[in-house]
């Protein structure tokens, strides 16, 4: 190899690393970059607001509640010695533990809902395991707020998550322990929680960016509280299947008045349905990755 040949091949290998540098030093880290950020220019609504009221029905023969084996913990037998799974609960007619929230809308004067930035709660949404049973069985918090999770009973649990879009976690928490404090930083519609020592528990936690959520309670009703007036869609989430099932509804929200959505399950029901739900991030706003 001559001279002139050697010095263009330092030549080239220097201008390589350079390149390299330049092209390479100037990337932002996606996989670390924080969830949780507003629409540029966001501020908080502060006009008149109105409600989502309406009752979750289930159409058809209820299941038949499955009572639990706990030989495997006695101290799940002594607690709750009648024990049955949670996953379907019908009271004349009416469905607990549905998942009812705002997926996208449009304000009066043509905002979206995610031009406005909603503030995190300060108070913590608590999950407690108790008679071997999450407690509650269906919950919603908001991005960045705290879930704390308590353990009531006089046995060991582990709470394992099992998100798709979040970081997943796995703790063990003996009876007596202090609560289990932990933040989701992206929305996601929803996450199962599961406990490995107790294969029949579980859970399951919906995140928002906003707070235009509510679960149905024992008799079926729910209310979504604080709502601009506008129109909205609105999605009822019901575990079932693989990655349950859900309905929506476009509805109107008046000023200072209320809009209803009534939604139903089960045998012939005939509100809008999407049998395919995958679990997947509340579409209200789109991410940055």
């Amino acid at each position: 190899m001559n001279k002139q040949t050697k010095v263009w091949l330092v030549i080239s290998i220097a201008l390589s690393v350079v390149l390299a540098a330049a092209c390479g030093g100037g990337a932002t880290n996606t996989t670390n970059a924080p969830a949780n950020t507003e629409s540029a220019g966001a501020t908080a609504y502060s006009g008149s607001t109105g409600s989502v009221t309406g009752v979750i029905s289930f159409n058809g023969a209820a299941p038949a509640s499955r009572k639990i084996d706990t030989s495997a913990d006695p101290a799940c037998g002594q607690k709750s010695p009648n024990l049955t799974a949670d996953d379907i609960v019908v009271k004349d007619g009416k469905l607990a533990n549905t998942f009812v929230y705002v997926k996208e809308g449009t304000v009066e004067g043509g905002k979206k809902i995610t031009d406005y930035a909603w503030s995190t709660p300060t108070t913590a949404v608590n999950l407690d395991q108790n008679g071997c049973q999450y407690k509650p069985h269906v919950l919603g918090v908001q991005v960045n707020q705290k879930l704390s999770v308590t353990n009531s009973d006089p046995t060991q649990h582990n709470v394992h998550p099992t998100p798709k879009l979040n970081p997943e976690w796995n703790q063990t928490q003996a009876n007596g322990a202090p609560p289990i404090e932990k933040t989701f930083a992206r929305p996601e519609v929803l996450i199962p929680v599961k406990c490995n020592q107790h294969p029949w528990m579980k859970a399951y936690v919906g995140v928002m960016r906003h707070p235009f959520f509510a679960v149905s309670g024992e008799d079926g009703t729910f209310e979504i509280k604080g709502l601009p007036p506008g129109n909205y869609t609105v999605v009822a989430w019901k575990e079932g299947g693989a990655n349950g099932t859900e309905k929506n509804m476009q509805v109107t929200v008046p000023a200072n008045g209320s809009a209803k959505a009534d939604f139903a399950f089960g045998e012939g029901a005939t509100t809008s349905l999407n049998p395919s739900l995958k679990m997947m991030p509340a579409l209200e706003i789109p991410l940055r990755h």
